[in-house]
Formats: structure tokens, C-alpha cells, sequence
């Protein structure tokens, strides 16, 4: 199958994030002061005290954040020769554990000079807070991720906002609006990522963050073939592991 030639060595992924503690009272005391004046930056149009902020966007951040699930998702090829999809997902409270089974899968599982990496804005927020986060966690960075040295041309990652924007640099267009238009399946069924910190810290629901974490994974690849005009996929043929 061509298309599948085409499709077999794209790593597809999203990572789901929460603030680092679970209320301003708790950050560390070196970093309270600094989410006071990062605060100051933000747009609060509700008029949300700092502390209020913190809980709501420092997540977004990955000086402030952390990651708690990356899913990932990969085309196969059925036994009849359709194209399927497999999908899992990487959870854990612990972000290194998360951190080192990632990276163990990019390094030991898959050939990291053939493979791309895919996510819906994932140039802006997926794989720079996940560089920022593997740093921090004193971990070194996979090399389908590392940026330095390399030229525009060799860095090897997708995404899906880009191909949709066609160099038009001035709008947003959200996973759920791409996926409204193309007629996909919303992710966005049980929970959306505003509610993330609120399922994690509250309802202590990690499962149904990853849960909804590869829902965007399917929705993400599902847009990748809507754009490069390749075949539907077809939900029997989505292997959820």
C-alpha cells in the first residue's frame, strides 16, 4: 500500500500537562515570587487573582508545569491490508517515569533517523515544553527532538496547525474546530484541556486524562489524512492499547 509507505514511519503524539503543584500556596517558595511577576503578564480578562491564575494556566507553562501524559500513536497495516492505527498512552504522577518510558520508546523501539514526529501545534507548545521538561528532569533529549545544530530541512517534525495555516501566521485553529469541519469525532467529549488541572488535582483522575489524551492522538492523525487528502480511517481498524 503507497499510502501507507507514507504514513508508517510518522510518530504521532500529545502531551497533557498540570502545574507542578497542586495550588499557588504549595509552589515552591523560590518560584512563588516569579509566578507574581509572570502573572502580571498574563491576559485575565476574568479578573482572577494571581493564585487563581496559577491553578487555571500555569500548567500551560513549563517552567510551572509538568507532564503527566504523552500519548502516541503510529499507522499499521491490518492482516487485510487496511490501514489501522495504534494508539497507547505514557501516565504517570511521577513526570520523570514518564519522561524515561518516552524517550526509551523513541530511542530503543524506533529508528529516530527515519521516523518524523507529528502534534497539532507541536512546533509551539508539544515539543519545546517536552525539550524544556526532559531538561529539567536532567534527562537528555531524545535526538528526533533536539533542535541544535541541525537545519530547518533536517528536523524532522509535522504539525497539524501548520499545515493547515498554509504560511498564514495570524490565526489559531484549534484540534476541535479542525475536527468539526472535517466531520471527525470530537475528543472533547468527557473533558477538554481548560478542565485537565481540575481532573487531576480534584477528581484524581489520571486515567481519564490519558484516556482523553489519545482520543487527541486519533483526532490528530485522522486531520493528517484529511490534509495530505489520503483515505479515511476507519474506527474498526484503531488498535487502543
Amino acid at each position: 500500500m503507497d499510502v501507507f509507505n507514507q504514513l508508517k514511519n510518522i510518530l504521532f503524539l500529545d502531551i497533557e500537562t498540570v502545574s507542578c503543584a497542586p495550588d499557588y500556596k504549595s509552589l515552591d517558595d523560590r518560584l512563588k515570587p516569579l509566578w507574581l511577576k509572570k502573572a502580571d503578564f498574563l491576559r485575565n480578562e476574568e479578573g482572577l487573582t494571581p493564585e487563581e491564575l496559577f491553578f487555571k494556566k500555569a500548567g500551560i507553562y513549563s517552567e510551572f508545569g509538568k507532564i503527566i501524559t504523552i500519548g502516541i500513536g503510529y499507522f499499521t497495516q491490518t492482516e487485510s491490508g487496511e490501514l489501522g492505527f495504534r494508539v497507547k498512552s505514557l501516565s504517570s504522577d511521577d513526570e520523570k517515569d514518564v519522561l524515561l518510558d518516552f524517550k526509551n520508546l523513541i530511542e530503543n523501539k524506533l529508528d529516530q533517523h527515519k521516523i518524523s514526529l507529528c502534534a497539532h501545534n507541536g512546533k509551539e507548545f508539544d515539543f519545546p515544553y517536552l525539550c524544556r521538561r526532559l531538561l529539567i528532569n536532567q534527562i537528555e533529549i531524545p535526538e528526533i527532538l533536539n533542535l541544535s545544530g541541525k537545519k530547518p530541512w533536517e528536523v524532522r517534525h509535522l504539525d497539524t496547525i501548520e499545515m493547515w495555516k498554509f504560511g498564514d501566521r495570524k490565526n489559531y485553529t484549534s484540534l476541535d474546530l479542525l475536527a468539526a469541519i472535517f466531520n471527525i469525532s470530537s475528543s472533547k467529549k468527557d473533558i477538554d484541556g481548560t478542565m485537565v488541572n481540575h481532573v487531576y488535582f480534584v477528581e484524581k483522575d489520571l486515567k481519564k486524562i490519558a484516556d482523553y489524551c489519545r482520543n487527541d492522538v486519533v483526532v490528530t492523525s485522522q486531520i493528517y489524512l484529511k490534509l495530505k487528502h489520503f483515505l479515511e480511517l476507519n474506527p474498526d481498524n484503531i488498535t487502543w492499547l
